[in-house]
C-alpha cells in the first residue's frame, strides 16, 4: 500500500537532512500542512531548535488577492513559519523524490473566532466556543470555501487532504483543558455542540423546532450527565433526552449543513486544481460526529471526493462503513499514529497495516513524520520495508 507521511513545513526548512530522511521512510508522498491551527510542536532532530510554537491558526504561505476588503480572511503565519514556509518545505521534499500533498485544516481556528466572536458555535447555555466556527453562518462558509481552494491547491502540490471540513464542538485540544471531569459520552458531546447562534436558530424552525424550546430541552437532557447518573449509548440516547423527533430535526440540519459544505468546498478545490488533482477529507462515517475528523455519510461523501482519510490507530472498525460503499479507485487511507509518546504502536505499524488492509484500506497515512523519535522512525523504516519486501516476494511467487 502507498504510504504518506504528514510533516510541518517547521520539520524541514533549516534542516537540510530532512527530506532525505523522510524520503528513507520509505513513503512515497508527504502530506505537508499549508494551512493549520494553533499549537506546539516537538522538533526532535531540528539543527536549530526543538520546540516550534504556532500561536494561531494560520495559512503558511502568502495568502492571495481573494481576501482583499474581505471580514474574514485567512491569517499568515507569524515567526514559526514566515513568507512562503510551506513552498519552501515543498520543494525540497519534491527534490528528494517525493510527491507533495497539500495538508488542510478549516473549520478549528481559535483567533478567528477571538476576533470574531459572532462566528462561534454558541452552545444551549450561550458560551461560545471560539475555536469552533459555525459553519451553518453564510460568511464563514464562504471564507472556507475559499480557504480550501485557495491553500489545497499550492504550487506543485498532487492532491489534498481536507481536516475539520464539517462541525466542530466542544471536545479541542485546548491548552491546559480542564473539561474532562465529566465523561459526556457521544450524546454529551452531541448535545454540548448543537449550535445555538442566529444562523442555527433560523435553521432549526425550517426544521420545525423553536429554537428557544430547544435549548432549554437540551439543557434539561444535560442534567443528568452533570449528576453523573446517566448512561450513555450514543445516538439512542439522544434519541430518549430529546424525543426521537426533535433528535432527528437538529440532526437533519446538523448533516444537511455539513454535506453541503463539504460538497461546496470540494467543488472549488476541483474548480481550482490541474486535471488528476487527488481531493480526500479526514472523516468519520458518523455523521453527527463533530471534530478533525468531521462527520460523513459515507456512500455520499464519496460520491463527491476521491476517498477519505479514517482514523484507524484505535482499530480498523471505522474503515468497514467507507469500504461498503468504495468504487475501484476510492482511496480509503488508514490514519494510524506513529509517535510512542501520542500513543502510536510504531513497532506493531506491520501488523496494523495488514489489519487495515484487510479492512479495506488501500493507503497508509502516518501521523506524524516530524513529531516522531529517532526509534519511532526506525521502527517505521523497518516495517515498511518488510512490507515491501512481502509484497515483491508474493509478486515474484505470482510470475509464471
Amino acid at each position: 500500500m502507498k504510504a504518506s507521511a504528514f510533516v510541518y513545513p517547521w520539520d524541514v526548512n533549516g534542516d537540510p537532512g530532512a527530506p532525505a530522511r523522510i524520503a528513507e521512510l520509505g513513503v512515497g508522498q508527504v502530506t505537508l500542512a499549508a494551512a493549520y491551527h494553533s499549537t506546539r510542536a516537538l522538533t526532535p532532530r531540528h539543527p536549530r531548535h526543538r520546540i516550534v510554537t504556532a500561536e494561531y491558526a494560520a495559512v503558511l504561505y502568502p495568502p492571495g488577492g481573494r481576501w482583499a476588503g474581505r471580514g474574514l480572511r485567512p491569517y499568515p503565519a507569524g515567526r514559526w513559519a514566515p513568507g512562503n514556509a510551506y513552498g519552501e518545505a515543498a520543494d525540497a521534499l519534491a527534490a528528494a523524490g517525493l510527491e507533495v500533498h497539500t495538508w488542510v485544516v478549516l473549520a478549528h481556528n481559535s483567533r478567528l473566532g477571538a476576533e470574531h466572536p459572532d462566528t462561534s458555535v454558541v452552545n444551549a447555555y450561550g458560551d461560545r466556543y471560539p475555536w469552533a466556527p459555525c459553519i451553518a453562518q453564510p460568511a464563514t462558509r464562504a471564507y472556507l470555501v475559499d480557504l480550501a481552494a485557495e491553500a489545497a491547491v499550492r504550487p506543485g502540490a498532487h492532491g489534498t487532504e481536507l481536516e475539520s471540513l464539517g462541525w466542530y464542538g466542544l471536545a479541542h485540544l485546548h491548552a491546559h483543558d480542564k473539561t474532562a471531569g465529566v465523561g459526556l459520552g457521544e450524546a454529551g458531546q452531541y448535545l454540548m455542540s448543537l449550535c445555538f447562534c442566529p444562523s442555527c436558530r433560523v435553521g432549526y424552525g425550517a426544521h420545525g423546532l423553536d429554537a428557544d424550546e430547544l435549548a432549554a430541552d437540551v439543557r434539561t437532557a444535560l442534567e443528568p450527565l452533570w449528576r453523573g447518573t446517566a448512561d450513555d449509548e450514543g445516538w439512542p440516547t439522544v434519541d430518549r433526552l430529546l424525543g426521537a423527533d426533535t433528535a432527528a430535526a437538529t440532526r437533519a440540519w446538523r448533516d444537511t449543513t455539513a454535506r453541503t459544505l463539504q460538497e461546496e468546498a470540494v467543488t472549488a478545490v476541483r474548480a481550482a486544481a490541474p486535471d488528476g488533482f487527488q481531493v480526500l477529507l479526514h472523516a468519520d462515517p458518523v455523521s453527527y460526529h463533530c471534530g478533525a475528523n468531521a462527520g460523513v455519510d459515507p456512500a455520499r461523501i464519496l460520491s463527491v471526493a476521491d476517498g477519505v482519510v479514517v482514523p484507524c490507530t484505535g482499530g480498523t472498525a471505522l474503515l468497514a462503513p467507507f469500504a461498503a460503499h468504495a468504487g475501484e479507485r476510492t482511496v480509503l487511507a488508514a490514519n494510524l499514529t506513529i509517535v510512542a509518546g501520542m500513543g502510536g504502536s510504531p513497532g506493531a505499524l506491520a501488523a496494523d497495516a495488514a489489519r487495515a488492509h484487510a479492512g479495506g484500506a488501500t493507503e497508509l497515512r502516518l501521523y506524524h513524520a516530524g513529531l516522531a523519535s529517532d526509534g519511532d522512525l526506525a521502527a517505521v523504516r523497518a516495517a515498511l520495508a518488510a512490507r515491501r519486501a512481502g509484497a515483491t516476494a508474493v509478486s515474484s511467487s505470482a510470475t509464471p
